[in-house]
């Protein structure tokens, strides 16, 4: 049984996420093989199945895992890429344009985590959360709606800064000493609800959903969501390969 502290203050799929996590990231569980079922991984956590199904979902949503209807659940990859070491430049936006974006921010609060948003950052339900919505322009041409979400403990006083003129790279590492090492940036397809298109002049459906998750070292520190305007300006990411 695999040791699960139930005094600690972290829930416990999170415990059985970063367990599993782990046993993939380091190859105990290797690429290709089938995970235990949701019996056997309650038995070997001594939880319940909600907590492990909980654990399995979030794995499947990073791309860690992936399920196969009638077979089981299956390792997909893990963190680290084989191969020639590649880096890129991290922008906060991944956004193919020539003229510098500008943005505009619309709501800039403390709130509570809400649908599951403290699993993705990692924190327990009762700790609170910066929420920024922003509105990004190019050529005052309305193209992104972005909506940021950072835990309270990581940057108290972000709400204070100039976050309209300052990214947050700019911000968490030249003034809160917080260094992006990784960023995840998941693509996919979604609908606008009737006032996110009016914000963006998105009339066609569907729209590109950006989704990044920001790493300093293996903390994830903000959580991103994106909507684009379907029709203007390509999504850009430019990958160099390390020659030292």
């Amino acid at each position: 049984m695999e040791l699960i502290d139930r005094d600690d203050h972290q829930k416990l799929y999170l415990q059985v996420y970063g367990i599993i996590k782990k046993k993939i990231e380091t190859n105990e569980w290797q690429v290709g093989s089938q995970i235990p079922t949701e019996g056997e991984l309650c038995k070997m956590f001594n939880v319940s199945r909600a907590t492990v199904r909980t654990a399995v979902l979030e794995l499947t949503r990073q791309g860690y895992l992936k399920r196969q209807q009638g077979k089981g659940t299956f390792i997909k990859r893990n963190a680290f890429s084989e191969g020639f070491p590649m880096h890129a430049s991290m922008k906060e936006l991944l956004l193919d344009y020539d003229a510098e974006p500008t943005s505009e921010v619309l709501v800039r609060t403390v709130m509570m985590p809400v649908d599951g948003l403290d699993l993705k950052l990692d924190i327990t339900p009762d700790k609170h959360i910066i929420y920024i919505k922003k509105l990004w322009k190019v050529r005052e041409e309305s193209v992104i709606l972005q909506e940021i979400y950072v835990p309270y403990h990581v940057c108290p006083l972000l709400l204070e800064d100039d976050i309209e003129h300052r990214s947050l790279f700019d911000l968490f590492g030249k003034k809160y000493g917080i260094r992006i090492t990784r960023v995840r940036n998941y693509i996919d397809i979604t609908h606008l609800t009737e006032e996110q298109s009016g914000s963006i002049g998105a009339n066609e459906l569907p729209a590109l959903l950006l989704t990044q998750e920001f790493y300093s070292g293996d903390t994830i520190v903000a959580y991103s969501v994106s909507k684009k305007r379907p029709n203007r300006f390509q999504i850009f990411l430019e990958l160099e390969r390390n020659v030292t």
